[in-house]
């Protein structure tokens, strides 16, 4: 993701940092306009969720869009969930439906993750891992991300919330807003 960030910075001209370091309640007071999670157990993206939630609670600036993108991944599929921290006004439109809230992953999908916790999957953290994992389903995953941020960044929103990709097959379905 480092050098996904520096290509942005770069192109942009803004000095984005990626903060690698586990989330906890702690980290809701360091806020950001935009989260990127990917997490090893259901366990951490739940207590994710929660922070998140809390964060924006305590928000002052509660007007300012706040987004949590969430990458998860097994053996040879994955998913990105883009998700808004409470209600983001949208501007009126005549052409499109606007949406003030995407739900969070854990509120969509909350069952699945659920199931998913008992697959003995590999670690995507763990050099091992590497063995039993496709060589570029993280990099696949991280890729599309970022190609949803840019259509964010540069028509000013999306249709799209994200994405499921499965790489043995070659697969990929959208998640609408």
């Amino acid at each position: 993701m480092s050098l996904i960030l520096a290509r942005c910075n770069r192109f942009f001209g803004t000095g984005w940092k990626a903060v690698n370091r586990k989330f906890d309640s702690s980290s809701g007071k360091a806020a950001a306009a935009i989260y990127i999670s990917c997490v090893d157990s259901v366990s951490a993206r739940f207590e994710i969720a929660e922070v998140l939630k809390a964060a924006d609670k305590s928000n002052l600036y509660s007007n300012t869009p706040r987004y949590w993108m969430d990458f998860g991944n097994g053996k040879d599929s994955g998913q990105v969930v883009l998700s808004t921290i409470g209600n983001v006004k949208q501007p009126v439109s005549e052409k499109f439906e606007t949406v003030a809230r995407l739900p969070f992953v854990t509120e969509e999908f909350g069952e699945l993750l659920r199931q998913s916790e008992t697959d003995d999957l590999p670690s995507c953290s763990l050099a091992e891992a590497l063995e039993k994992q496709d060589l570029f389903i993280n990099s696949t995953l991280a890729q599309m991300g970022c190609s949803l941020l840019w259509q964010l960044f540069r028509n000013g929103m999306t249709t799209q919330r994200g994405l499921f990709l499965n790489s043995a097959d070659f697969r990929t379905a959208p998640l609408s807003v």
